[in-house]
């Protein structure tokens, strides 16, 4: 299996430094500050990034979890909110919400559901995010 790299670079002091993050196969190359991660100053932050991975990977675990059990999801689409707070001793992301909405024929609610549990504990970022306390799932089907 291969191995993905991805690179963090950070400039000057904390406050009013700026830093960039590069993904190892150059499909991305994004700016972030603590504007960025703690205030609305345009550009990203390492949660938004968290959030993304484990978006996609999520609705990838679903979708092959669905197939195998004989579903063809014509669309998967889930969002991540990914909450830091200041807890003692500095920050901590507490707390990440996945919305998953999918279209998936021949498939009833409770079932699809099911499956997004299943998506939820079993997908690779969820396991790397076990240490954030609270991983909440709203799953529902087009409709």
């Amino acid at each position: 299996m291969p191995v993905r790299t991805a690179t963090a670079t950070w400039n000057g002091p904390f406050q009013g430094g700026t830093g960039q993050m590069t993904a190892g196969s150059g499909s991305f190359n994004l700016s972030f500050s603590a504007g960025t991660r703690f205030g609305e100053d345009p550009g990203t932050n390492p949660e938004e990034l968290i959030g993304a991975a484990h978006a996609g990977c999520f609705s990838m675990a679903l979708a092959l979890a669905l197939g195998q059990a004989g579903y063809q999801p014509n669309r998967i689409e889930t969002t991540a909110r990914v909450r830091i707070e200041q807890v003692e001793g500095g920050f901590r992301i507490t707390r990440i919400e996945l919305d998953t909405q999918g279209d998936v024929p021949g498939i009833d609610e409770q079932t699809f559901r099911q499956f997004a549990e299943q998506a939820k504990n079993g997908c690779p970022v969820s396991q790397a995010l076990r240490g954030v306390d609270e991983v909440v799932l709203s799953a529902r089907l087009a409709g």
